[in-house]
Order: C-alpha cells, then structure tokens, then sequence
C-alpha cells in the first residue's frame, strides 16, 4: 500500500473531524445534502476533508468518507438503529454522542470498548486496524438491549 499521508496526522484528523459532528452536534451539523433524503455531515481541516452522508433516523445507513485534496483516503460504511420500542430514540441517541466523544486513536472507528452510566451500557468490539476494519457496537437499557450499529470500512491503497 502506498503511503500518502502521515499516520499520525492522519487520526488526529480522523478523530477531531468524527468528535466535531455528530458526536458534538448530532443532526445540527448537518449541511445541505448532496442525496436527496440524506443528513450530511462535514468537517475540514488542512487538506483533510470529512463526509458523512446518512438516511434513516432511528434505523439508519451511511457511509463516512476521507479525503486528502480531492482524493478519497478513508471510507467506513455503517448500518444499524434502535432496536426497541420501549425505549425513547432521544435517550439512547444522547448516550450514544457521549460514547462517541470517547473514542481515541485506538480505536478511531465509534466509541470505546466498554462504557457505563447506569442505566446505560455502551460496547463496541472491532477486528483489525485502520487500513482495514470491520465491528459491532451496542447499547443496552436495564439489562435489555436497545440499540445496535455495524460497520466496515478502510484506507484505500
């Protein structure tokens, strides 16, 4: 695989561009669409340049794309939502954006492995690195569970 960019700036990027939008600001981040029907969230810096593009609210699809210039580095798709009806949407969403703002270059991808507030528990499983991933997030509520999200994704070469 061919390096164009180095290692290191690239998760600063990566993880400064996933806190700055949906974890920070949720569905307030989003700016005009290019898909009819979607939610797009964007966050630039240097010549980095972050997308995500998704459909659907409490069950949802969407891709997040990196680019270096105009050229796209970095893509992970993503598909999940709630997966109960006793459970407010809002609720678990406000967890989950808590969970999210704790990611860390070890785990660039979605939150931390584990996370407990009680009633909430956030865990997040992942197999391999950066240049290729694929995982499984979940949150349960008093014991049941409530949401869950999986993705896949890498750097292209």
């Amino acid at each position: 695989m061919i390096k164009i960019f180095d290692d290191e700036t690239f998760l600063e990027f990566l993880l400064k561009a996933k806190k700055s939008t949906y974890a920070a600001q949720g569905d307030r981040a989003t700016v005009s669409p290019l898909l009819p029907g979607s939610k797009q969230l964007e966050y630039s810096e240097g010549n980095f340049f972050y997308r995500d593009i998704y459909f659907g609210f409490t069950k949802f699809v969407g891709q997040e794309t990196i680019y270096l210039e105009s050229l796209p580095v970095w893509s992970m798709c993503y598909a999940g939502g709630i997966i109960s009806d006793e459970i407010k949407p809002l609720d678990v969403f406000i967890f989950l954006q808590s969970a999210l703002k704790q990611m860390d270059s070890a785990m660039p991808y979605r939150g931390p492995k584990l996370l407990e507030n009680i009633p909430f528990s956030y865990s997040n499983t992942v197999f391999g690195d950066i240049n290729r991933f694929h995982g499984a997030e979940k949150i349960v509520h008093n014991g049941s569970d409530v949401y869950e999200l999986h993705y896949a994704g890498g750097i292209f070469g």
